[in-house]
């Protein structure tokens, strides 16, 4: 026969050699608890992850949410720097509306009488000059407070800057105060009403339970203890669930977020679908890298005086602003999901013979006198067949 001829018939056996499976019974108890063993392992792991953590027989949704929100809280304030003034929800709250937020003012630095005039800039290093040369007409910095005019001007007995065309007095927003303005602010109560859906299922629910009638929402707090599912939240108790002092953080201001948590099962067994809560500060709060700390943005109110000349109010506003956070996901019993998972959590099952295989021809004893018997070659004689050593697909 020649080579070529070899080559051919044994790449045809190579081919179309027919595999069947063979039992092969090995009394070894070593083997045999390998092989249980990892049996129940697969099967606990079908049964406590797949289904009872991972809940793969349900079809899931994400939820949809809109919430609403209602401040109420009244402050007097009398100090040293400010007026006495009394100061309600029209005052404090700004804007009157946001979508899934509120701000709550709690300290401001108030530049008063302000007109469109000219004034020296405040010094730094880009407004200081000896004379006009130093000052450029029309330039503008960002970082300034005005146009400058190109003139020179005296801003004290010791320093001269380039003067601008701005609203005149310019604000000076390193007097801050100390303490807060409103310290009142911390017994301030906020209503949120949260409705979401599950459009898969259809399902619909509120964060005001069904048996909340209005009465019960005139005395009811929240507290996670006596009463977890009462919408009014004071505003102290939420800074502080969030693991902050209220009093510090409402010098500069911060961002607080009250996460609402619709996560569900909506199963007959699983029992009601409630909100939980939970809070927690979003903005930085660095101990060592403090730069920029806190929340503010600036705002004006307009007057005109008899004379027609415009003037106005400049407020640079420090305050908390409370995102509210909705998120969840809801799951139902589902057929498809229920035997697409459960499928292939059990195929895991096809690889229990593989490690048996592998512990009795790697780590038993007899593993030659077992790897001799594990593959049988068939001669298709009329009355012989030969057995030789080699390995097999799994044992079973």
């Amino acid at each position: 026969m020649s080579k070529s001829a070899g080559c051919c018939k044994r790449f045809l056996h190579y081919a179309f050699d027919y595999e069947t499976p063979k039992t092969l019974v090995i009394p070894s108890l070593g083997v045999g608890f390998v092989f249980r063993f990892t049996q129940f392992l697969v099967v606990m792991y079908v049964v406590g992850y797949v289904c009872v953590v991972q809940k793969a027989y349900q079809d899931t949704d994400t939820v949809i949410s809109t919430v609403t929100t209602k401040v109420k809280g009244f402050a007097f304030t009398n100090t040293s720097d400010t007026e006495p003034r009394f100061w309600d929800v029209a005052d404090y709250i700004i804007p009157p509306q946001s979508d899934h937020s509120f701000f709550v003012l709690t300290n401001m630095v108030v530049t008063p009488k302000q007109v469109q005039s000219h004034c020296p800039e405040l010094p730094s290093p880009s407004t200081t000059c000896v004379d006009d040369c130093n000052c450029v007409e029309g330039r503008s910095d960002p970082r300034g407070n005005g146009i400058q005019t190109g003139l020179c001007e005296n801003y004290s007995t010791t320093a001269r800057t380039c003067e601008v065309l701005s609203w005149c007095p310019l604000e000076i927003d390193t007097k801050l105060p100390e303490h807060a303005l409103l310290v009142a602010a911390e017994n301030f109560t906020v209503l949120i009403k949260n409705s979401i859906t599950y459009p898969k299922f259809n399902f619909h629910r509120r964060n005001i339970l069904p048996h909340v009638n209005s009465s019960y929402l005139k005395r009811c707090e929240f507290s996670r203890l006596t009463d977890p599912h009462c919408p009014i939240f004071r505003l102290k108790h939420i800074v502080s669930e969030a693991g902050e002092d209220f009093q510090d953080m409402a010098v500069k201001g911060g961002v607080l977020g009250i996460l609402i948590d619709w996560s569900c099962d909506l199963d007959w067994w699983a029992g009601e679908c409630l909100p939980k809560y939970s809070f927690r500060r979003l903005d930085n709060k660095h101990p060592v890298n403090n730069v920029a700390p806190g929340y503010n943005f600036r705002f004006a109110k307009y007057y005109k005086a008899a004379d027609g000349e415009e003037t106005r109010t400049l407020i640079k506003a420090y305050g908390i602003r409370f995102d509210v956070i909705v998120f969840g996901t809801a799951g139902r019993f589902s057929i498809v999901p229920t035997i697409v998972n459960l499928g292939a959590a059990l195929s895991f099952l096809s690889l229990v013979p593989v490690v048996a295989d592998w512990f009795l021809v790697t780590c038993s004893r007899k593993r030659d006198l077992y790897s001799r018997h594990k593959t049988t070659h068939l001669t298709e004689d009329a009355d012989s067949a030969s057995v030789s050593m080699g390995t097999t697909y799994g044992t079973q």
